[in-house]
């Protein structure tokens, strides 16, 4: 088969594309490079069956031509990151809105499969943990710039939910909650790479807020399977999924756990979030997701636990 991701040279995308060059699909992937890396996928370049473009999805060209090509469509192309949405607002509102109403409509002049990677922000800051994908949104001001990617992400729910049911065009929409693991970087607010790569250089390692908030990490390895389950059933189409795991832990724990790992000398301290990104800035205190609809539809089971995981970055750190 062959399959078309956007965002491909990013974290999450590297990774499907070379688990799905070792099922024996050819791939080719777009990505501008904004936050991915072409070193997550030099590693794949060698390989027949994969083929990359360096261009963003907002260029209808170029984008027009990937799709007429493929089968199907991993859409993970999107500005992510707490500090790259804030750091570029506009930008980020432009890939993810725009970006996603171009894939949806060549997909469906193309009768092409899409699989639409969203987030777990799509639930705000709700209180109702864990989280199911039927729950109301709780946002705040749109003052506060954080909340521009759940909005964007909602519309491009709200655009491929639309096009299931005005076109019938197949789509399947994943939540992905913290997903974490090998060549992810810290660069953009990601905490694991960030307080993984301090702990082995015994820099502080810095928790914005009171660390008091919980967060539920999945392995990328567990989280790309699940997509490509879910993108081969036929009756996950039209629906949305939570994709993670359910172990939950606080942010202050998972330092501690990461300095003892690695056996670190770093100092832990903490600073307000009005001094790490924007004044006014808010948190989600809980993000837990309920992961029952995954596991009815095609019987999910995480491989990884927190600790494995934790031992997987930090040797991937370390080498």
């Amino acid at each position: 088969m062959k399959i078309l991701i956007t965002g491909g040279a990013g974290f999450i995308g590297s990774h499907l594309a070379e688990k799905l060059l070792k099922e024996g699909h050819t791939v080719s992937v777009i990505d501008n490079l904004s936050t991915g890396k072409y070193s997550n996928i030099i590693h794949l370049v060698k390989e027949q069956n994969f083929s990359y473009t360096i261009d963003s999805i907002l260029n209808r060209d170029v984008l027009r031509n990937m799709v007429i090509t493929c089968d199907q469509i991993y859409h993970m192309a999107a500005a992510v990151g707490v500090k790259y949405i804030i750091d570029n607002p506009l930008l980020s509102l432009q890939t993810n809105i725009g970006g996603t109403e171009n894939v949806l409509e060549f997909a469906n002049k193309y009768k092409k499969k899409v699989l639409l990677a969203s987030t777990s922000e799509i639930y705000g800051k709700s209180n109702t943990v864990p989280f199911k994908e039927e729950d109301d949104r709780l946002l705040g001001s749109t003052h506060i710039t954080r909340w521009s990617y759940s909005a964007s992400k909602a519309i491009d729910e709200f655009l491929a939910l639309a096009y299931y049911r005005e076109k019938k065009l197949p789509v399947v929409i994943v939540r992905c909650f913290n997903t974490v693991g090998p060549r992810q970087t810290g660069q953009y607010g990601m905490v694991i790479p960030k307080f993984v790569r301090n702990a082995l250089l015994n820099h502080p390692i810095t928790i914005f807020g009171d660390g008091k908030q919980t967060r539920c990490f999945g392995d990328v390895a567990d989280i790309t399977d699940g997509m490509i389950k879910l993108m081969n059933t036929k009756k996950a189409e039209g629906q949305i999924f939570n994709i993670g795991t359910d172990e939950e832990i606080t942010i202050e724990a998972l330092a501690q756990k990461i300095k003892k790992m690695t056996g670190s000398r770093s100092k832990i301290e903490f600073i307000k979030y009005e001094d790490a990104y924007e004044e006014g800035f808010e948190d989600m205190r809980h993000r837990k997701p309920d992961l029952a609809k995954i596991k009815e539809y095609i019987d999910y089971k995480p491989k990884f636990n927190l600790g494995q995981i934790l031992e997987r970055i930090i040797a991937y750190f370390e080498e």
